[in-house]
């Protein structure tokens, strides 16, 4: 397994994140609607809105998973959230960065991965939309256009948002 390294900006990405006034809130039918969409639209058993935090992944909204976070050193999205493309990772079991990750060696068997970055307009990455599957795909450019499309709505969930939360304090 390869732990993902840090962004060169992870105190400006960190400060960002913490700004938008999400990190532990309650569920939102807004992320929730995405998710769900996401999981049935690729046919995945998961589907994540995941924030990066300093040392863990908080889900701000999930489909197929009991747990609310997991170690940044193990995910998937701190490997994503470096990169400009859509991580998409066919085989896990295949991929030096993860197949001995305690999430592909036990539960929940990730096989399957893909993750579109939440840029910022100001440009920091907080984050990924993911799919999430146990057995290995591939992801054509058809997926990867409608990915990209509800990976924007989930940014402008959280923009539009910021914007209003800013207005009121």
């Amino acid at each position: 397994m390869i732990v993902p390294s840090k962004p060169s900006n992870e105190k400006e990405r960190l400060e960002a994140l913490r700004n938008l006034l999400i990190l532990d809130t309650p569920p939102e039918e807004r992320f929730d609607r995405i998710t769900q969409f996401a999981s049935f639209e690729f046919d995945v058993p998961i589907a994540l809105i995941t924030l990066v935090d300093e040392e863990r992944q908080w889900f701000k909204s999930l489909v197929g998973l009991d747990v609310c976070s997991t170690s940044r050193d193990i995910s998937f999205c701190g490997h994503a959230i470096l990169q400009d493309e859509i991580l998409v990772v066919e085989d896990a079991s295949k991929d030096e960065r993860f197949s001995d990750n305690p999430l592909v060696i036990g539960d929940p068997h990730i096989r399957f991965y893909a993750g579109a970055q939440l840029s910022l307009p100001t440009g920091q990455t907080i984050g990924t939309l993911c799919l999430i599957d146990r057995v290995p795909r591939i992801f054509d450019k058809t997926d990867m256009l409608i990915f990209s499309t509800l990976r924007n709505m989930v940014v402008t969930e959280f923009v539009d948002n910021s914007d209003k939360t800013y207005k009121h304090l």
